[in-house]
């Protein structure tokens, strides 16, 4: 395990001193979860943007695809 230092605004530690005092959980495992729940947002935002970008870079081939697609006669 690491030792990290951390600087909390005064409003911030107050409210967690707060909820840590009626949840009855040690502060050091409150933030280990809520910065380990914050990883998983960060992650799913990262993911996200490179699904876009990659989304954008393909665009233009699969709109070409797709009328080609939609260009060729099924009956005959």
């Amino acid at each position: 395990m690491k030792t990290v230092l951390l600087k909390l605004d005064d409003s911030t530690f107050c409210e967690t001193e707060n909820i840590l005092t009626r949840i009855k959980k040690p502060r050091n495992r409150y933030i280990n979860e809520a910065v380990s729940f914050y990883n998983k947002i960060q992650k799913r935002q990262l993911i996200e943007k490179q699904l876009k970008e990659e989304s954008l870079l393909v665009k233009d081939e699969s709109i070409r695809v797709l009328n080609e697609f939609e260009s060729v006669d099924y009956d005959n």
